[in-house]
């Protein structure tokens, strides 16, 4: 039996109410040849864009600079398993027309308001915007490192953080998809040039031979162990990869690039089905391909920390990135600013597309405890959505003048992400027997690996809470 995503209570109609993201008209099916394909990704590189960021440059180099290459598996790992439970999210918001936080509000189980899984996300909601403060901070550092902006004197990363905000403002103020997805689509391609660079630096640089990793370190790596204290390690597992966060986002962003749209409205037809599985394909396709590109990212800025940094005295709260671009000075001055670009790429990307996902959340959070009304039509929902793209960054830059302290504010997100990994985990588990159609749910083999998804991510949580009451 559905549930209401506004009252909870059992759907007295076939399906749910309509949403801006889903209409009765104008289905049409997926397309199969390659560049059909490839035209309607893009979901999956606004993500990526996300994901590639605080976590990959400061959580993670830290995770390598404590305990070298032995959790690289770790890393990896952390990156792959939350694959299922994102495209397990993404299923039910196709189908349904809904957005995550719509579809959170359908778990049975307590209320006030809302469902009690929605107040979960409203607390980690909150310290998602404290982990966006460190990254305008790292963003204004890693300029501060350039050097460009010398004559502000001490005050450089603090006047940089408010221009960040303003460009994350300009880029992001017309509320819509297309900006977002162009945006995302050249910073990705950014970060990979430059995490290349940081990596061939490493291997074929006579500066930085001592530095070299050799097959040894990988193998090292991949070993299964694990180190007595494991603290770090677990809060980058909350950032890396999909967070919690962007297993939040990553529906909304199908939602508007229009699969549900295209889907049409539930039917529990042959036809119908057939067209919601012909997008429901395409939505794997582009989770799994942003998966390859954001791991490979990952594991770059884990090696980086491990070969640079392991048994340095060099990483202090707010000074990874300068740890890290201190290594980089012999390969010279061109170097150098190569690799800090390569840095104020990774974290302005994931400003720019983690507040326009964050904003989303945020209008559809105030219409769910009803602080607002519901917008009557697209053009009241998109006014409401460039208000909310324009308080994300603006917040995020006072979070940062107020308390500083980069590393800290993004291990404080990654925590809260962490806390919130094991209830995420339950909702797909819900979803997948309790809302999906039959049709649509998948084979054994998928919800076999859907159930280690869920229980590895329960277990980094509990591990989380338990290290935080004790």
């Amino acid at each position: 039996m559905l549930l209401c995503p506004k009252t909870g209570e059992a759907c007295k109609q076939r399906s749910f109410c309509l949403t801006f993201y889903m209409s009765s008209t104008g289905p049409k099916d997926a397309p199969k040849d390659l560049r059909g394909v490839i035209k309607h990704l893009g979901p999956g590189l606004i993500i990526t864009a996300c994901i590639v960021g605080s976590g990959e440059l400061i959580a993670t180099p830290k995770v390598g600079a404590e305990y070298g290459f032995s959790l690289l598996w770790f890393i990896i790992a952390g990156c792959m398993i939350k694959v299922l439970v994102q495209v397990e999210l993404g299923r039910f918001a196709i189908s349904k027309g809904m957005t995550t936080l719509e579809a959170m509000n359908t778990m049975p189980g307590p209320r006030f308001i809302v469902s009690w899984l929605v107040w979960c996300w409203l607390f980690m909601f909150i310290g998602i915007l404290f982990q966006l403060g460190g990254i305008v901070g790292g963003v204004g550092k890693v300029v501060a490192e350039l050097g460009w902006l010398s004559q502000l004197g001490e005050n450089a990363d603090r006047v940089i953080a408010i221009a960040v905000s303003a460009a994350t403002v300009a880029i992001l103020a017309s509320g819509k998809y297309k900006p977002v997805e162009v945006f995302s689509t050249i910073m990705v391609v950014l970060f990979t040039l430059a995490t290349l660079f940081a990596l061939g630096s490493l291997q074929f640089s006579p500066d930085m031979a001592d530095y070299k990793i050799t097959t040894g370190d990988i193998m090292e790596g991949l070993k299964f162990k694990l180190p007595s204290d494991f603290s770090t390690a677990f809060a980058a597992f909350g950032i890396i990869g999909v967070g919690a966060s962007e297993l939040i986002y990553y529906p909304y962003w199908c939602l508007e690039k229009g699969y549900a749209r295209n889907v049409g409205t539930a039917n529990p037809t042959s036809v119908w089905y057939e067209r919601a599985k012909g997008w429901l394909r395409i939505m794997r396709i582009d989770a799994w391909l942003s998966m390859v590109v954001y791991t490979g990212a990952t594991v770059a800025f884990f090696l980086l920390g491990a070969a640079l940094l392991h048994g340095t005295q060099q990483v202090q709260d707010g000074n990874m990135i300068a740890a890290l671009s201190e290594m980089y000075r012999p390969l010279g001055k061109a170097g150098l600013t190569i690799f800090l670009v390569g840095a104020f790429v990774v974290l302005f990307s994931t400003m720019v597309t983690a507040s326009a996902s964050n904003a989303r959340l945020l209008a559809d959070g105030l219409i769910l405890f009803t602080v607002i009304p519901k917008p009557k039509d697209e053009e009241r929902r998109g006014q409401l959505l460039s208000k909310c793209c324009i308080a994300v960054p603006v917040f995020c830059a006072i979070v940062y003048f107020l308390i500083g302290a980069p590393v800290s504010l993004v291990l404080v997100g990654g925590v809260a992400q962490a806390l919130m990994l094991p209830f995420l985990s339950i909702a797909a588990l819900y979803f997948r027997y309790k809302q999906t159609d039959n049709p649509l749910q998948p084979g054994r083999v998928w919800t076999v690996f859907l159930w280690l998804s869920a229980l590895a991510m329960s277990a980094v949580g509990l591990f989380q809470l338990y290290q935080k009451l004790s």
